[in-house]
């Protein structure tokens, strides 16, 4: 299996994905929106476009199986099974606000052997398998190399739905607000891993996510060098619903931090 070529022709897959979801932006009405769970939103856009991929992933790879965000398949691989969010930041989506993604995966037992990021408004494609340093459109990328976190600057997520850690988040925000060059929440976990990856941001944390949420991008933040953990310090960030993301020379600053605010 040349995972090089996979993850080529996953790239192409994304960016014409991709067209079709900004091509529709402009035609979502507010009837066309359903509600999964509070704050929890889908289109037919999203549906479509995981569609289309899964299609497109069957072609590439017919053993795999799929874990998929919108479940319009749900057969899972013995071995391969392709972890995919077809539109990664759907609320920004339904409101015109120009950040969101496509993230694919595909992960071999529980291994990710490789990563893609689409983010549609840049067209920013960041990718990255077995083996292979982390890109953006062709060019490699690494983590930065700030080294403390008060140099950093740190991406988050709002809680949509899981209200029960809300007071220990919002002292994290506060610290990092305080001790940090800023805090960023762009709406999108996939790219906010991927500006980790490229050194844009130097960590990240966040909880209540899926796997189709980080698989892609926790894959290529460590394919750039950067650290991928729980909020224990543990490797349960892809289904533990729980990630933090940084470069390496602050890692155990970071995420002291993160530990600290979430064991009181």
């Amino acid at each position: 299996m040349d995972l090089k070529i996979i993850c080529e022709d996953v790239c192409i897959l994304a960016k014409d994905t991709g067209a079709f979801l900004k091509n529709e932006i402009c035609k979502v009405k507010a009837t066309d929106i359903e509600t999964k769970g509070l704050h929890d939103f889908v289109t037919y856009v999203d549906k479509n476009a995981e569609k289309k991929i899964i299609q497109r992933l069957q072609e590439i790879l017919p053993e795999a199986g799929f874990i998929t965000e919108e479940k319009t398949i749900t057969n899972k691989g013995e071995l391969y099974n392709w972890i995919v969010d077809p539109l990664d930041g759907t609320t920004n989506f339904i409101h015109s606000v120009p950040c969101y993604s496509i993230s694919i995966a595909l992960m071999y037992k529980q291994d990710i052997k490789l990563g893609v990021v689409y983010e549609i408004n840049l067209n920013e494609c960041f990718y990255a398998w077995e083996g292979s340093a982390a890109f953006l459109n062709g060019k490699e990328i690494k983590v930065s190399k700030k080294e403390k976190v008060e140099d950093a600057l740190v991406a988050t997520g709002f809680p949509c739905c899981d209200y029960s850690d809300l007071g220990k988040y919002l002292e994290l925000f506060t610290y990092f607000l305080k001790h940090s060059h800023g805090l960023r929440r762009f709406g999108s976990a996939a790219v906010d891993l991927a500006y980790v990856a490229c050194g844009r941001f130097e960590g990240f944390f966040e909880y209540g996510l899926n796997p189709w949420d980080v698989a892609a991008g926790s894959f290529i933040v460590q394919q750039a060098g950067g650290k991928i953990y729980d909020f224990k310090g543990g490797d349960d960030y892809i289904f533990g619903e729980e990630i933090a993301a940084s470069n390496n020379a602050l890692a155990e600053e970071f995420l002291g931090i993160i530990k600290s605010g979430f064991e009181k």
